[in-house]
């Protein structure tokens, strides 16, 4: 570690609020699929931002859209109608599923959740809600109630307030049917669980929850912040079980990196909500506008649904066919893969980061996630196939404890 590498670590160490776990790595560059540190080595890059930089690191149209709207104008609260405001609600109607053309606009996924919540409420008139068992759903307060993991909950107690969620196995149908009544408010959950796992849902478990909402009168809200924008082979997850739910929460990837969420719903959901019942400062801000513009044209004008499907199961065929004992199973939709072991996950993503230049996340604690770019290229999915293997081959983990421990910090969430 260079003595300029260790002044800028030990800055973000001493002044960090310190609830989220650090490498002991300074990154300052990006282009693509990879990634450089402070010291000039390059790693492949599987994180892309716990899933938002799905077109790669500062693509063109992205950094050309940003530096031209910076000069022009940066904040204006929607109140007052922008023209590049305008230009990105109609992108991004123009590629969310039909009915769904009504969008409040936020600046994250934690924040898209808190507004499903609301209009749910107000569309309805009223307040229990049917959530997924190892569902993850953002970290504020009111996200946290339909957050399946206790971990997440305990510290805050009963400021945590999910005596109105019913928690379902995710993929039982018979538990979803009981759970499902006139009282739902709406079922809110992800086509793949991430944290959770990489578990893919069923297409009859969608379905049926379509179904079900539709049957009581209640809302079926996906969790498209991971899912959507390509990174599982459709633009969104919900067009590979060919249902429209009457809501979406969006976030991450939409914007090619700069900080936005949305909720996107129905017309009759949006207009249920009072004048003034919801709002925010910099949802909707020109500069993340301008950005989302640039990366939804992007992501139809090179194909990168067809992409993250082709490499996808391109990626996944290769983990596959690695021979190792270690290996339970690999899973996944499109560029969204989880490799499930039979012993615990830190110790070779710590070993991929730092032995190989290979970042990965963990999805709890048995499994290894994999969510790069959708740019990355074949040759690039090979080295990490092959730097996989060679951690599976080579790390011991009672001898790595050490490592383990590093690595475990890395577990954050999807949300902000």
């Amino acid at each position: 570690m260079t003595s300029t590498q260790s002044k800028w670590l030990e800055a973000e160490l001493k002044y960090d609020s310190r609830v989220v776990g650090k490498h002991e790595v300074v990154m300052t560059r990006g282009q693509g699929s990879v990634v450089w540190d402070e010291a000039g080595r390059s790693y492949i890059d599987c994180v892309a931002g716990y899933g938002v930089a799905n077109i790669g690191h500062c693509h063109p149209d992205v950094v050309k859209a940003i530096r031209d709207q910076a000069e022009r104008l940066l904040v204006m609260p929607q109140s007052l109608p922008n023209d590049k405001r305008a230009e990105f609600l109609t992108e991004l109607v123009g590629v969310t599923p039909a009915g769904l053309d009504r969008v409040f606009l936020c600046n994250s996924g934690t924040e898209a959740m808190e507004a499903a919540k609301k209009f749910a409420i107000t569309a309805t008139g009223r307040k229990r809600f049917v959530s997924m068992k190892r569902g993850f759903s953002g970290r504020s307060l009111g996200a946290l109630a339909f957050t399946w993991e206790p971990k997440y909950r305990e510290p805050f107690g009963e400021a945590v307030d999910n005596r109105n969620v019913d928690f379902v196995t995710y993929g039982n149908i018979e538990e979803l049917r009981a759970a499902i009544t006139s009282d739902t408010a709406a079922v809110i959950l992800e086509p793949v669980q991430g944290e959770g796992g990489v578990r893919p849902a069923s297409p009859e478990f969608i379905q049926e929850a379509r179904r079900l909402t539709q049957e009581k009168g209640a809302l079926l809200i996906l969790d498209e912040i991971q899912t959507g924008f390509c990174r599982t082979g459709k633009m969104f997850a919900a067009e590979h079980y060919g249902v429209i739910p009457d809501g979406m929460t969006l976030a991450k990837a939409m914007a090619g990196g700069v900080p936005i969420g949305a909720f996107v719903m129905t017309a009759d959901v949006a207009d249920r909500m009072p004048a003034g019942g919801h709002g925010g400062t910099f949802g909707g801000n020109p500069l993340a506008m301008a950005a989302g513009v640039a990366a939804i044209r992007a992501m139809k004008r090179e194909g990168m649904a067809e992409q993250a499907r082709e490499k996808g199961a391109y990626f996944m065929e290769k983990l596959r066919a690695i021979q190792s004992p270690k290996i339970r199973e690999v899973r996944g939709l499109g560029l969204m893969i989880g490799v499930e072991l039979k012993e615990k996950s830190a110790p070779y993503i710590h070993a991929l980061e730092h032995e190989e230049g290979v970042l990965t996340l963990q999805a709890t604690p048995l499994v290894v996630r994999f969510l790069p770019p959708v740019t990355i290229s074949r040759e690039q999915i090979d080295t990490v196939v092959a730097a996989f293997e060679r951690v599976l081959n080579g790390v011991n983990p009672r001898a790595e404890r050490q490592a383990e421990l590093a690595a475990a910090q890395q577990e954050q969430t999807q949300t902000e």
